[in-house]
């Protein structure tokens, strides 16, 4: 096992190491999302416009040999134009699955938050089960599947929130923030050099099968009953906290879990200790909660509220 872990976390530093010649000074974003692919996991980005997201999507599509989509969302987005639709064929006299953009292997859903709530909730069933149901017929997603949304922040012209229930879908939510100057040099040389930037630059470092595989080693690290009592108390924390409304759900939990073994897996352990799940607890966790009235006007957002959470809970003592 010793043997295998070395080599999955070789091809993670090979994955991350050629995602970053396309995406500058947002390592710690590098990570987290791909420690949510590994964990089987959706991503959502929020952001304001221009800081990378699109070129960071292409970027593991690249890296990890993926079959890649990208959709623009705006008002007129139909549901169909992301699951598909039956289409008629006169020479066959049957109706035929005309693919939607979704059906890939790692879906950007560029600002999702500007299209209406029936067109994202045509994204329900194709995160939670892999599935996309057309006329009453269901059809299998290519295998790995990730989808990465981002959205504008709450406020942006022609936003709308996206429901609890659909964020909840999403195993973590990131920021990618704008660079800082040395970055942003960087940045501004490889797009004055050449209109695509980086993005040439990065070449495949896994196929497919790697990838699965990895995901396969990522669900058999192993969790002590210890590591998990933790993180069921972190949830009930906040669920009980006084300035939360809305504590953390059971899938919530289980996304923690996932997303705390990739941690070890990334840093090269068969095993789970708190600290991987408190590196990830944020990114699982913030966009799932929601604050009392009271915690706005203290002026308290979620990231107070979290590390409040996290240092009140006692954390486990591995004896092994």
């Amino acid at each position: 096992m010793e043997n295998t872990i070395k080599v999955a976390q070789n091809s993670i530093q090979a994955v991350i190491s050629e995602i970053k010649k396309a995406v500058i000074g947002k390592d710690d974003v590098i990570v987290k999302t791909l420690l949510a692919m590994l964990a089987g996991g959706h991503i959502l980005i929020e952001d304001i416009p221009g800081v990378g997201k699109t070129t960071m999507a292409l970027a593991f599509s690249k890296a990890m040999s993926l079959d890649y989509n990208r959709m623009q969302f705006t008002p007129d987005v139909l549901p169909t134009d992301i699951t598909g639709f039956s289409m008629y064929n006169k020479a066959t006299g049957n109706f035929e699955y005309k693919p939607g953009v979704a059906v890939c292997n790692l879906f950007l859903a560029d600002e999702i938050n500007r299209t209406s709530s029936k067109t994202q909730s045509a994204l329900l069933e194709i995160m939670e089960e892999g599935n996309i149901t057309v006329d009453g017929k269901s059809f299998r997603l290519p295998q790995p599947y990730t989808v990465i949304a981002t959205q504008n922040p709450v406020g942006s012209i022609g936003t709308q929130m996206l429901p609890e229930s659909q964020l909840d879908r999403f195993m973590i939510k990131l920021n990618m923030g704008y660079p800082d100057v040395k970055s942003e040099i960087s940045i501004l040389k490889s797009k004055l050099s050449s209109p695509e930037g980086n993005i040439k630059l990065v070449s495949p470092a896994i196929t497919v099968e790697q990838l699965m595989a990895l995901r396969k080693i990522t669900g058999e690290i192993y969790i002590d009953d210890s590591i998990l009592a933790y993180i069921a108390h972190l949830a009930d924390a906040t669920r009980h906290h006084p300035m939360i409304a809305l504590g953390l759900s059971p899938r919530g939990t289980i996304s923690l879990a996932a997303m705390s073994r990739a941690s070890a897996l990334l840093c090269g352990r068969d095993y789970v200790i708190p600290d991987d799940v408190a590196f990830v607890f944020h990114d699982v966790s913030q966009h799932r909660i929601i604050l009392e009235r009271k915690a706005l006007l203290s002026e308290m957002n979620e990231t107070a509220v979290l590390n409040e959470v996290l240092r009140n809970v006692a954390v486990p003592k591995l004896t092994h």
